[in-house]
């Protein structure tokens, strides 16, 4: 294919923006990181209802109140997870999150049960996916970034290493694996995303854990740590980039959506990260207590 100047400045451009943006939310402060990723949240529910439609059209039935409503319940798991650290006023962000979340489940199923019956049970089944989906795993990052549910004394600063490190992660394996692939990929991965091979998929990850190891060690974790946390990134990384790839083969897409021109929506950015973050944040929990 012959090289377009245009189209390269096109992903050039959207590149530095999308690192720039993302660098300003991750490294600013808990509050820059919370509006970054609500961002995240909100777009990706969009995409995400938009390929359901595709491939499901009963689900474009759905009320507003349903539509937006899970989006916003879905939002309050994000809010819960603050841990308590960003407030408003006196207000409490994460007890925002408890009531509103608590009001969203008494609530908006009451809405659903008036919709059309017919599609009930399914449509409900793809709002609940896309809770588990998107809103958990967004929630478990918030998680990890406020250590909720650990001990934080003495440990200033683990939040922000524990998230740089998933997400440096994430960005070295896809790089590594499109690279390794590019020069000794033979062997199909799956078929769901015939561009990956064992051979990307495997070099990726080694190269991965071995460069996040001694990157995660400067930010202020062990050795073994930032090896296990680039290692789930790696794998569990893979398969969230393969079901989305799912999703959109089901939909008939070749992207989620064209937010960032040249580089695909949302879920095209942050797919890998839905998975590893459920992932890295058991570890967490199981293995930094």
């Amino acid at each position: 294919m012959a090289f377009n100047v245009q189209t390269f400045k096109t992903r050039a451009l959207t590149a530095v923006i999308f690192v720039v943006v993302m660098m300003a939310g991750l490294l600013w402060n808990e509050w820059s990181f919370f509006v970054l990723f609500s961002v995240v949240h909100f777009g990706a529910w969009v995409e995400y209802q938009k390929l359901v439609e595709a491939f499901n059209p009963d689900y474009k039935a759905i009320s507003n109140v349903h539509r937006y409503g899970v989006m916003i319940g879905g939002w309050c798991l994000l809010l819960y997870f603050t841990n308590g650290n960003l407030y408003i006023g006196n207000i409490r962000l994460n007890e925002v999150g408890f009531w509103l979340g608590l009001a969203s489940m008494i609530l908006i199923p009451l809405v659903i049960v008036l919709e059309r019956k017919g599609a009930l049970i399914k449509n409900l089944g793809y709002s609940l996916s896309g809770l588990i989906y998107i809103s958990l795993s967004l929630g478990l990052l918030i998680a990890i970034r406020t250590l909720y549910g650990l001990n934080t004394e003495g440990k200033e600063g683990l939040g922000k290493a524990l998230v740089l490190t998933l997400i440096f992660s994430i960005w070295i394996n896809d790089t590594m694996a499109y690279i390794v692939g590019s020069f000794i990929g033979k062997t199909p991965f799956s078929k769901i995303s015939p561009k990956k091979t064992w051979e990307g998929t495997g070099g990726g990850a080694i190269l991965c854990v071995v460069a996040m190891a001694f990157i995660g060690h400067a930010l202020g974790l062990t050795y073994v740590d930032a090896g296990f946390i680039a290692a789930l990134a790696a794998v569990f990384g893979t398969i969230g980039d393969l079901f989305e790839s799912k999703l959109k083969r089901m939909a008939g897409v070749k992207d989620s959506g064209s937010v960032m021109p040249g580089h695909g929506g949302f879920l095209d950015r942050f797919d890998s990260l839905l998975f590893a973050s459920v992932a890295v944040w058991v570890y967490v929990q199981i293995a930094m207590r």
